[in-house]
């Protein structure tokens, strides 16, 4: 995966790639834009990392995010972190990372299994032996989808304390 802020319009917002890393191991879900019936869609989604080059989502074994992954499987997958609206300054903090990638939906039953786990350890650590059984028991009617990142770039806004927020004009 690449960590690329060249098409980043505001220089002075780049958020390096530690960060932008951290985000991406930590948060919880992001938003999947794809293309379905010759429009843009768009879904927020729980993910797990793999650590490397790969993002794991799981979903029901069909419907419309499906179907546009067949037929156009490149995606971006947007993460948003901390956000800070600062309404006397009349602008936002944030940080966000984007994904550029390829979305894999037939995958062998030891790697969708594999993914399950690295779910279960991420969102229900405390409870590895019960999500273990039920991973086996729901296997049936869990579609996993490996999104492969290609690309990754990062973007941040933070207002100094004493920054008024206005521009002359």
């Amino acid at each position: 995966m690449k960590y690329n802020n060249e098409n980043v319009r505001r220089s002075d917002r780049l958020m390096d790639e530690e960060r932008a890393t951290e985000l991406l191991r930590t948060s919880e879900y992001g938003i999947l834009s794809m293309v379905a019936d010759e429009s843009g869609y768009g879904i927020p989604i729980n993910y797990v990392w793999d650590g490397a080059d790969s993002l794991y989502l799981h979903c029901a074994p069909e419907g419309r995010k499906l179907q546009a992954l067949e037929s156009n499987p490149r995606v971006s997958f947007c993460i948003v972190g901390k956000v800070n609206l600062l309404p006397s300054k009349f602008t936002t903090e944030y940080e966000s990372i984007i994904l550029k990638g390829v979305a894999h939906t037939h995958l062998s039953e030891e790697e969708r299994m594999d993914a399950l786990h690295l779910i279960i350890d991420k969102f229900s650590a405390d409870y590895k032996d019960i999500g273990d059984k039920y991973a086996h028991k729901s296997f049936h009617r869990v579609k996993i989808i490996r999104l492969d990142i290609s690309e990754m770039s990062g973007k941040r806004k933070s207002v100094k304390p004493n920054e008024a927020g206005f521009r002359n004009i």
